[in-house]
Formats: C-alpha cells, sequence, structure tokens
C-alpha cells in the first residue's frame, strides 16, 4: 500500500501566513554575508588609492612665475580651473561606484542588505581616500616657495565642494538597484548555500 502524501494543516485564520520553512532566516543569511561584505568594503575603500592617483594625475591646474610684483600667470588658464578639479573627481568617483556596485551584484550568492550596505560604506571610503590622497599628492605652493623670485609655482589640488564624495556610494548602489529592478526573482538570484557534508560516523 502506498504512502499518502503529507498534507500540512493550517489552523483556522492563517491561510495567509508562510510556512515555518518558508520564512527567510534573516539571522543565518545575515551572519554568513558579513564576511564576504567586508572583504568588499575593503577592496572599494583600497580602490581610492588608484583613484586618487588618477585624480592628481588628471585635474587641471595652472602654474605661475613668482616676480617682483607677485604671482604671474603662465599661459591662459581656464577661468573655471577650481570646478575643474571637482569635475574629475566627480567622473572618477563615478566609474568607482559604477564598478563597486556591478561587482557587488556579481556576488551572486551573497546578495542582499548586508552587501548593499557594505558596497555604500566601502564606495564612501573609496571618496574619501582619494580626495586625501590627491590633496596630499597635489597640494600647494610653500610660502618659502612662493617668496623666491623667478621661481615657478603649480596650483595645488583642492576639493571645493565636498557633496562630490557621495558620488561614489550613490552610483554604487543605483549600479545594484537597477540589478534588482531587472531580475524577476524575488530572491534576487541568490543561490543557496552549499550544505555541509555528513559529519563521521560513530559506529
Amino acid at each position: 500500500m502506498s504512502t499518502p502524501p503529507l498534507v500540512v494543516v493550517r489552523d483556522a485564520g492563517t491561510e495567509h501566513l508562510p510556512l515555518p520553512a518558508d520564512r527567510w532566516d534573516g539571522r543565518q543569511e545575515l551572519t554568513s554575508d558579513l564576511r564576504p561584505a567586508t572583504r568588499l568594503a575593503l577592496a572599494l575603500a583600497a580602490s581610492g588609492v588608484p583613484a586618487g592617483l588618477v585624480w592628481w594625475a588628471l585635474a587641471p591646474r595652472a602654474d605661475f612665475r613668482i616676480t617682483e610684483d607677485g604671482p604671474q600667470v603662465i599661459g591662459s588658464p581656464s577661468g573655471e580651473l577650481l570646478v575643474a578639479d571637482d569635475a574629475v573627481l566627480v567622473l572618477v568617483l563615478a566609474v568607482v561606484g559604477m564598478l563597486g556596485g556591478l561587482a557587488a551584484w556579481l556576488l551572486r550568492r551573497h546578495r542582499g542588505v548586508v552587501l548593499v550596505a557594505a558596497t555604500a560604506v566601502g564606495a564612501t571610503a573609496a571618496g574619501v581616500v582619494a580626495w586625501l590622497l590627491g590633496e596630499l599628492l597635489g597640494g600647494g605652493p610653500s610660502e618659502a616657495e612662493l617668496a623666491d623670485v623667478g621661481g615657478t609655482v603649480t596650483t595645488g589640488l583642492e576639493l571645493g565642494a565636498t557633496a562630490a564624495l557621495a558620488v561614489a556610494p550613490f552610483v554604487a548602489v543605483l549600479v545594484y538597484l537597477f540589478g534588482v529592478i531587472i531580475n524577476a526573482d524575488d530572491g534576487l538570484g541568490r543561490t543557496a548555500q552549499e550544505p555541509a557534508g555528513p559529519g563521521p560516523s560513530l559506529s
């Protein structure tokens, strides 16, 4: 005689509630995602170093010759020089954010809240690192250089609007959310963790 199928009996008024097996195990998911999310955040923060180098290399600056009457500009620099510094950093951080959001989405097994938060934090740290490194490498002339008549100095690299630091996390989260929107799976295509193998036999 065949075994009858298992029938799950629900109490009256609980038809709309999910079964215990169907409920989201948030604690286990958050715990399993914490380590890869931390690695992603650290990698994004480290990307601020090359981003700062790119900003320092590409940002336009002006050269001045020190005369007895004061600094005299060399050539014809743009009147939007300070704005250009900010614009270059915005573009660099937008690229960092785009790559960071894409990297987060490709971590399919760990898609979720922790990964989004780590992406935003890491991208923000990347912007801060790029800003500090760029200004460190592109510091303005010292008082001794400004007093050296006949010498040449270069304007320093300076971020005028600190709001530009929000570009990287904004773009990173936007890229991730775009993946969420175009994904038809409620689980975001998240692959399940492989169950651990059976323990050693005691027999």
